[in-house]
């Protein structure tokens, strides 16, 4: 199923914003994440504000449901170039080919999206996944839409139930995947689901936010 589309509705959504002479920040912590609308494409992965290593975590188990939680705002990534978070799951969907329709679901995915013209249908979308039998490394366009593009940070052989840190140069990924650089994007969200094929797994997601440091964040634990 695709998802990029969820951003066609505007929501505003809570954001800090830092500016200092030292580093910009745009950090989105668990509550926050948690209060974003709610796109549901079947059922609704069920997303909850937890504790993990004496920090709030956002907690999303998804049992053959999927729904998104997103946010639509402008981000001039001029000012935060990098998408930084971590995130960890505690299972991979197995037997699936994640580049078919019947096989496009993932425990783990946080994407980002940019407007590309005035109509509604007029995204394109850049989706990090923790896949379940892709390798490290891989992309591949969505099942679905070509305007969504996938880039698995965590694969096959990733381990399980350990948190992992991430950081991405978005600009750079939407020139790779897309071939245009992105000067803005327009909108952030996440989702474990698991609609396509009755996937249950769950994840969390911890320091989700852009920042002007390349620097990864400080996981749990």
């Amino acid at each position: 199923m695709t998802y990029h589309w969820v951003f066609r509705a505007l929501v505003l959504g809570s954001m800090t914003l830092s500016t200092s002479a030292v580093a910009a920040e745009i950090d989105f912590s668990a509550r926050d994440m948690v209060s974003w609308s709610t796109r549901s494409f079947e059922g609704q992965t069920r997303y909850a504000v937890v504790r993990d290593g004496g920090v709030e975590v956002l907690e999303a188990n998804a049992r053959g449901q999927a729904s998104a939680k997103y946010l639509e705002r402008e981000i001039d990534l001029s000012e935060t170039p990098y998408l930084r978070w971590c995130w960890k799951v505690n299972a991979r969907y197995a037997g699936l080919d994640e580049r078919t329709r019947a096989g496009d679901d993932y425990p783990g995915r946080l994407y980002v999206a940019r407007k590309t013209g005035l109509l509604p249908w007029q995204v394109q979308s850049v989706n990090y996944v923790w896949s379940s039998n892709q390798a490290a490394g891989a992309r591949w366009p969505n099942a679905f839409t070509d305007r969504a593009m996938l880039l698995a940070l965590q694969g096959k052989r990733s381990p399980l139930g350990e948190w992992r840190a991430e950081v991405r140069d978005v600009s750079a990924d939407f020139k790779t995947l897309f071939g245009d650089a992105a000067n803005t994007i327009d909108g952030v969200a996440l989702m474990s689901d698991g609609d396509n094929a009755g996937g249950d797994a769950t994840a969390w997601y911890y320091g989700v936010g852009f920042s002007d440091s390349p620097a990864p964040p400080d996981c749990p634990g």
